[in-house]
């Protein structure tokens, strides 16, 4: 086996990226108060051609140097947009027919392994704060809790990590 080169990896441009389909999927980061974990949902979200980005209460915009720094470029490719409340943002995607599944351990929560997708519907995804996690409300608003089974001794995981488990496997099952 040989490393490619950059030039081998045959990326689009931005233009390009803006142009070509998309998963039916939104993400929703819900009070994220990390700038990098924010810049690196926001490259996880253009290597998997999410929809859109929303970006809600505490949680930062671009430009900022440091989701820039973990970003790499991608607050110029993918779509964004900011909402002060995130509640908000669910009550208008629930009314396009989105369904709504936060990423959350919660009661009734669906393993992610147990998650089906269908390419008929358009999903919208809530991470939650770093430490809070999604707040209650928009749990209340949710059409379903989606957990990332675990077996170690900690509770979660972070939330960047959590985007990139959870859109690859809304990216695998939707595909292009």
């Amino acid at each position: 086996m040989r490393k490619l080169a950059i030039e081998e990896l045959n990326r689009i441009s931005i233009e390009e990226f803006k142009a070509v389909g998309k998963i039916p999927v939104t993400v929703i980061l819900d009070n994220v108060r990390s700038l990098n974990n924010i810049g690196s949902i926001f490259r996880t979200c253009d290597a998997f051609r999410i929809e859109k980005l929303y970006l809600c209460g505490i949680t930062a915009c671009p430009p900022h140097k440091d989701i820039h720094k973990t970003a790499l470029g991608a607050t110029d490719s993918v779509s964004w947009e900011y909402y002060e409340e995130t509640a908000s943002i669910v009550r208008k995607l629930k009314s396009e027919n989105f369904l709504v599944y936060s990423i959350e351990q919660a009661e009734g929560s669906t393993g992610l392994e147990k998650m089906k997708l269908s390419g008929e519907r358009k999903y919208a995804l809530v991470f939650g704060h770093e430490v809070h996690g999604v707040e209650q409300s928009v749990i209340d608003l949710s059409d379903a809790c989606i957990e990332i089974p675990q077996a170690g001794t900690k509770h979660s995981l972070n939330v960047s990590v959590s985007a990139g488990i959870v859109l690859w496997e809304a990216f695998r099952q939707l595909g292009l």
